[in-house]
């Protein structure tokens, strides 16, 4: 579903700490003449904790109305809060966009059992495609092979973005994970070998 390069943008600013959307126009224009496959908008790239709620869903609406179809987006909605991820999943589904990238609870360190219940209830709480991101140097929280293996059975979790830069992963996720779950690197360093062992983008 998701594959290619698809770019995080970072979320730009006015001087005066207003969100700037002529930039962030000109960032979508110039992804869409460029080829790019999707662009994620308010990821932690765009320092998604710092930005409210509020702040998310304009961006979100903002860049629907530019691409007009010409370039699917993705949003960050992860949080490391399972109720505010979920309330903030409602309100941007109804922002025309298509699909979340969303990040595993940073800092709070949940178990298994804690992971399949945070991502079980952010999918229940949508009907849009949901990419798994997974970047524990950051985070220190790592969604393992066997419990990607297991979120994949949820028809709307259909990928993971992969910042370990272990392309030890990538072989075991391609081999077992439901049928057109998508592989996506978020390690550059790593991301042309991640590739060719499988990967989609």
């Amino acid at each position: 579903m998701f594959s290619g390069s698809i770019v995080a943008l970072v979320t730009p600013f006015t001087p005066s700490f207003d969100i700037d959307f002529d930039s962030l126009a000109r960032l979508v224009e110039w992804h869409i003449a460029a080829g790019t496959g999707a662009i994620v908008i308010a990821g932690t790239t765009g320092e998604s904790p710092s930005l409210t709620d509020d702040e998310k869903v304009g961006l979100a609406e903002f860049a629907v109305n530019v691409s007009n179809g010409r370039i699917k987006i993705i949003l960050g909605n992860g949080t490391n809060n399972t109720l505010s991820s979920v309330a903030l999943t409602q309100r941007l589904n109804k922002t025309g966009i298509d699909g979340y990238l969303t990040v595993t609870p940073y800092y709070n360190k949940p178990t298994n059992i804690g992971l399949i219940a945070h991502f079980s209830a952010i999918a229940k709480a949508t009907h849009l495609p949901i990419i798994l991101y997974n970047v524990p140097s950051r985070t220190c929280c790592d969604l393992d092979n066997q419990l990607v293996i297991k979120l994949s059975e949820l028809s709307n979790i259909v990928g993971i973005k992969d910042a370990t830069g272990d392309l030890a992963r990538v072989e075991e996720l391609s081999r077992e994970c439901a049928h057109g779950f998508s592989l996506l690197s978020g390690d550059d360093a790593s991301a042309v070998e991640f590739c060719q062992n499988g990967g989609h983008g």
